[in-house]
């Protein structure tokens, strides 16, 4: 894949995300491996947090709004110090600081309140998204290398209609749809990639 020279002068922030068993982590370290140094990745807050031991409560809502609080602002701070350090790189970051309102108890509009934020002002952090859409879409397994992962086929299908309500209603907004050959979905998901970044580093 052949991008254009680096502006200097620019940073775009680009979030991948979808439904449980996407696909998403994997195009995007592929992504990253292709392009080389001009991407840095910016890890999936949740995995981090649940990796290292938080606990993950999904059946009290209490419990659930203190997890999401905490992964919202660990993913913040992990775009802003990737940010800060790599500025004239293109960000490309495994899930975005919003992906917790369709996991929040409740109307999505209570979890920006409690945040502190609004859909708009998450949404303005990010130049594009690129969407990848759950195989529990198409009733295909979502097992894979993420311990983290605990949703059913059917919660993972919900999840992945209610990140796509929300994430949407974004202007660069472009879907990766399930199909039943892994590889062309990734094929295809790099592709949109390449032509996002094309566009965004020519603007």
């Amino acid at each position: 894949m052949a991008l254009p020279p680096s502006h200097s002068n620019h940073r775009c922030r680009i979030v991948v995300t979808g439904g449980p068993g996407g696909g998403k982590t994997t195009a995007a370290d592929m992504f990253r491996r292709e392009i080389g140094e001009r991407i840095v990745i910016v890890p999936e807050a949740a995995t981090m947090i649940f990796s290292g031991g938080f606990p993950r409560y999904r059946d009290l809502p209490e419990a659930v709004y203190a997890v999401q609080k905490a992964i919202y602002h660990v993913q913040r701070n992990l775009e802003d110090a990737q940010a800060a350090k790599y500025h004239d790189r293109i960000l490309l970051c495994d899930r975005g600081t919003i992906d917790g309102a369709a996991y929040w108890p409740g109307e999505a509009d209570a979890f920006y309140a409690a945040m502190g934020t609004s859909l708009e002002a998450e949404l303005s952090r990010y130049d594009g998204v690129i969407f990848f859409e759950s195989a529990a879409v198409g009733g295909m397994g979502i097992e894979g290398g993420n311990p983290a992962r605990q949703e059913s086929l059917e919660e993972a299908a919900e999840l992945d209609r209610k990140l796509r309500a929300i994430w949407s209603q974004h202007p660069r907004f472009k879907v990766v749809h399930h199909t039943p050959s892994f590889l062309k979905k990734i094929s295809y998901g790099l592709a949109i990639m390449e032509e996002m970044v094309t566009e965004l580093l020519e603007r």
